[in-house]
């Protein structure tokens, strides 16, 4: 059979070219209209909201800062943004530094490396609200042993209850991503360090670190965003007891906007709801510029 020649194979690729540049519009406005209609729209509708007295949207009452004034002078809102923020900070060190090492180990070519990788994985597949209810009895059921306060009554334990089962959840994630970015540090300069004589552990900071920072970088910015926008977990664990201790920012302007009854909570859950939205969008900036800056290009 004859196979096409080169100049055919160039032509023709010339001509798919030609044909996506001109009809790309056609392929790009279902999706860009679907964003329109799915985000900008309600986002910008949410964001007038913010501004109003409304129990539907259709009855919104212009209050002006209002909302943003009780939102900045709510004791509970504050609190649950300092809780969501130590919540934050913890869950991520831990999380990816558990992530990294098990990423380590199951990159050094051990038996049954995919069969771990799957259990490390597996709990990552389980929905928030069931993993919180699992984790309540669990926790419960020990807390009784040792003589302590159920987690309902008792803010440390379900601060560390929070801890325990994000880790859970996400540490297998992260180990995944860890691999393909210790799968993706070329063997040519792991091999230059050797020859060296660099050892295996300053082979890994010195080589491989500053090799996977891509993977770090994506890795906070996932642990990060999920921290503060964690919602399902808490509600099931905790429900934000005792007394709000445990409620974090999320659940928070949910008590606020479905908890209450008048017109001013759905209100104030709203600009709550936004100042959320806004400082998530900040901190994950800056976290992305911070830890991009250090990437190594290969």
């Amino acid at each position: 059979m004859r196979q096409p020649s080169f100049y055919a194979l160039f032509v023709g690729e010339n001509f798919m070219q030609r044909a996506i540049k001109k009809y790309f519009p056609v392929f790009v406005l279902p999706t860009f209209a679907a964003f329109i209609i799915g985000f900008i729209v309600p986002f910008a509708e949410g964001v007038y909201l913010s501004f109003c007295q409304f129990m539907t949207v259709s009855n919104a009452t212009f209050v002006g800062l209002k909302n943003y004034k009780f939102a900045f002078t709510d004791s509970s809102f504050g609190h649950s943004f300092l809780f969501t923020a130590l919540f934050a900070v913890v869950s991520i060190i831990l999380i990816n530094a558990f992530g990294l090492g098990l990423a380590v180990l199951l990159t050094r070519g051990l038996k049954g490396t995919n069969i771990f990788r799957t259990i490390f994985f597996m709990p990552n597949l389980i929905g928030g609200i069931v993993l919180g209810y699992i984790w309540q009895i669990l926790i419960n059921c020990l807390l009784s042993i040792i003589g302590q306060p159920l987690l309902a009554l008792n803010s440390a334990a379900g601060y560390w209850g929070l801890i325990v089962l994000m880790c859970w959840q996400q540490i297998g994630y992260m180990m995944i991503i860890y691999i393909a970015g210790l799968q993706n540090v070329p063997d040519d300069i792991i091999e230059a360090a050797e020859i060296d004589g660099a050892t295996k552990w300053k082979t890994f900071w010195r080589v491989k670190f500053p090799m996977i920072m891509p993977s770090i970088t994506i890795c906070i910015f996932l642990t990060l965003t999920n921290s503060f926008k964690l919602f399902d977990q808490n509600l099931a664990l905790t429900g934000g007891e005792p007394n709000h201790k445990t409620e974090m920012m999320a659940l928070n302007i949910y008590s606020t906007f479905y908890a209450r009854s008048g017109l001013q909570w759905k209100g104030y859950g709203q600009a709550k709801a936004l100042l959320f939205c806004i400082l998530v969008i900040v901190i994950s900036m800056i976290q992305l510029k911070v830890t991009r800056s250090r990437e190594v290009q290969q």
